[in-house]
């Protein structure tokens, strides 16, 4: 029978466990020994009650015939056998026996010790009474007949089984008893090596992960592949350390969400959405379309609100008002939100008042993270609502920006529905201060403007003029170092994501397209244009791209055929024409079209082959080639290899604009390529003049002897 835990608080220190030399025991190893002192099959109480000790391979002789039921029970004994299976069976009983010698019970101590399944003779079984009194020739005779002779014939044996099975229901009772005294229930506050296998635990410990309240975050915050980012844990011991927290849900209080199950392409929004409820307390940190403000602190008595008869928007609280404020800034044009909203895996969600927030430009992406690190900070750490902050406030928040708490930031890779996610991946330097003060400041003064507010607490506050932002011009490449990448791209795997990288750099390289950009543009935006040279009657013809940019702002920008030549080439491969002009719609870099033969494992990939890929896909495929190219170059040029190994997209809109000025190309045509705003954020990328001078001092220093 078994025992009932008393239930546990996770909440109370007290009951949080330290990492100790001996494990503690769990209802699962009670429930394993419980099931092999009945006589259950070894494997499937394995795998239902120790999953965390890890899987055992011991698959049947590739000779026995399927479905043979001596294979089977063979195959069930071997596994029964197997080292490790004895050995924790052995682990189990020694523990046991020392809680019942502690509790001064040493005939118990004693019994748990004995596997009575080994009394009597090995292989020794009796028929059934039917079979006896068939064999006997005692069909007609009455059943206590039957039963006299059959004593009569098996009396020592059966003397034997009922001796063992009286022992086997008294050590069942012993267990029992153990179980209700020294079962642990499996707390989320407990250190994984207090449950775990010591390699599992020192693995997941390398990896951040301490508690067992951490590892359910990280499975349900990175899902299906959590473990791919731990060493030396595969896809089998990920599973069972999923059924371990599976099969303890009751005491650990948190549970392992339904979308791990499922491959990330394969959830729908909706779904991703669930993993994370609205709502917020004291000490939740959610991103700004999950927040439900508390009552007492969501601005609608704030300090500085003005009446709401005078305001010019319909907001009634400090949330509604940052919402107003976003939505006014530029955002997607309709027909782009149209097309994602085809893409979108989310056919089940009727749209709501918030769906917006899905469609966001990257100029609202921006302005939402700085109005949701404000918002949330003003929730949690101050305790004020966003119309009550005043200039100290604003002053503690500008120095809390250089600082962050290690609990406010995780990598930039936790996706917004993550409970992983953090508002923070760092401390913020200078230019990025100075940004988020800016950002801020334009938020009050429309809130200001639209008299919600009476005042802005952020009027007149600026990061140290030390902190003024210079755009690192540094973050490109040399001519050298750029040839050297073009042979390692050329080198390449014929494979589809490697065409499409063939097409994205030197893409990326020519026009100087931002990251937003490049995955935005599609065969429509490609134009053949042939332009006339005034006063001389010559033409220019070529390929032009229409971009949308920041600020949704519209340029054109040159591409060169070559670039074009391998397009064609990658949108054949693609199942469309190579002449973009006769591939209407399609995304110029596509998801991988080979996926099914280079890996049948994987689950399919469902976008279509004219749909375009995530920013984060490209960027994380671009940022493993630049490392692939540190290491080759390492030998030769550590320096270099140093310098690809930070590169990323922007290095390549940084090596465009500062290659183009090198090689004389005029200033105002390439601040139109760039789509700056000025010519002075163009002039900051002209180091010709300092090489021609610092090439001029290394001759006089040479003169000089130095």
């Amino acid at each position: 029978m078994a025992t009932r835990l008393a239930p546990a608080v996770p909440a109370q220190p007290a009951r949080r466990r330290r990492s100790v030399t001996r494990r503690p025991l769990h209802r699962g190893h009670f429930g394993f020994l419980r099931a092999l002192i009945q006589g259950m099959p070894a494997r499937p109480m394995w795998e239902r009650y120790l999953a965390e000790e890890g899987e055992i391979e011991d698959e049947a002789p590739a000779t026995a015939a399927a479905g043979d039921s001596t294979t089977t029970d063979a195959a069930a004994a071997r596994f029964a056998d197997h080292p490790k299976v004895r050995r924790v069976t052995a682990w189990l009983r020694g523990e046991l026996a020392a809680a019942a010698g502690r509790a001064e019970r040493y005939g118990m101590a004693r019994l748990v010790r004995v596997d009575f399944r080994q009394i009597g003779r090995p292989g020794e079984g009796l028929p059934s009474l039917e079979d006896f009194a068939a064999e006997a020739g005692l069909d007609g005779f009455s059943q206590s007949e039957q039963m006299e002779a059959y004593r009569a014939r098996f009396g020592r044996a059966l003397e034997r089984e009922a001796k063992r099975a009286a022992l086997m229901r008294r050590q069942l009772e012993a267990i029992d008893w153990l179980e209700g005294k020294y079962a642990q229930p499996v707390l989320a506050a407990d250190a994984c090596r207090a449950w775990l296998a010591d390699t599992l635990a020192i693995r997941l410990e390398a990896a951040g992960v301490s508690t067992l309240a951490d590892l359910i975050d990280r499975i349900n915050g990175l899902g299906n592949g959590w473990a791919r980012g731990v060493a030396g844990i595969g896809a089998g011991k990920a599973r069972a350390i999923e059924a371990f927290l599976t099969s303890h849900t009751e005491t650990l209080g948190k549970t392992i969400g339904p979308h791990v199950a499922v491959p990330r392409r394969q959830r729908y929004a909706h779904e991703l959405a669930r993993v994370v409820p609205r709502g917020t307390n004291d000490a939740t940190l959610v991103p700004l379309d999950k927040l439900v403000m508390p009552a007492e602190l969501d601005g609608r008595n704030g300090a500085y609100r003005l009446p709401q008869a005078r305001c010019l928007i319909s907001a009634h609280n400090d949330y509604e008002a940052v919402l107003s404020w976003l939505r006014a800034k530029p955002g997607l044009p309709p027909d782009q939100v149209a097309r994602l909203r085809e893409r979108r895996r989310d056919v089940a969600t009727v749209p709501g008042p918030l769906d917006w927030l899905n469609w966001l430009s990257n100029t609202q992406r921006a302005y939402r993270k700085e109005a949701e690190r404000f918002l949330l900070w003003a929730l949690l750490a101050r305790r004020k609502p966003l119309s009550s902050m005043d200039t100290d406030d604003c002053l503690a928040y500008r120095d809390f920006l250089a600082a962050p708490p290690a609990d406010w930031c995780a990598p930039r890779s936790r996706e917004r529905w993550s409970p992983l996610w953090r508002p923070f991946e760092g401390p913020l330097n200078p230019s990025a201060q100075r940004y988020a003060v800016g950002v801020l400041t334009n938020l009050y003064s429309y809130l200001n403007a639209k008299n919600y507010l009476a005042g802005n607490p952020w009027q007149g506050i600026h990061v140290p003029r030390s902190a003024t932002p210079q755009l690192d011009v540094g973050r490109s490449l040399t001519e050298d170092q750029w040839v050297f990448v073009t042979d390692c791209l050329a080198r390449l795997v014929p494979t589809s994501a490697n065409q499409r990288l063939q097409v994205a750099l030197p893409l990326l390289y020519a026009t100087g397209l931002r990251l937003s950009e490049v995955i935005g543009v599609t065969t429509d935006d490609l134009e053949w244009v042939s332009l006339a040279q005034p006063g001389t009657g010559e033409r220019e013809e070529g390929w032009w791209l229409t971009v949308l940019g920041k600020g949704n702002k519209l340029r054109r920008v040159p591409v060169p055929d070559s670039t074009i030549a391998a397009l064609g080439r990658y949108l054949q491969t693609r199942g469309f024409s190579a002449d973009p002009a006769a591939s209407r719609g399609v995304a110029l870099l596509g998801h991988a079209t080979d996926q099914a033969e280079r890996a049948p494992w994987a689950k399919r990939d469902t976008a279509g082959a004219d749909a375009g890929l995530a920013g984060s896909t490209l960027y994380r495929q671009i940022k493993r080639f630049f490392e692939t190219c540190a290491v080759e170059l390492e030998p030769v040029d550590p320096r270099g290899a140093a310098r690809l190994a930070s590169a990323s997209t922007h290095w390549m809109r940084h090596t465009h604009i500062s290659h183009a000025l090198a090689a004389g190309a005029p200033l105002e045509a390439v601040k139109q390529n760039a789509g700056h705003a000025s010519l002075d954020t163009t002039t900051r990328y002209v180091t010709t003049e300092d090489a021609r001078r610092m090439r001029a001092m290394k001759q006089l220093w040479s003169k000089d002897g130095n």
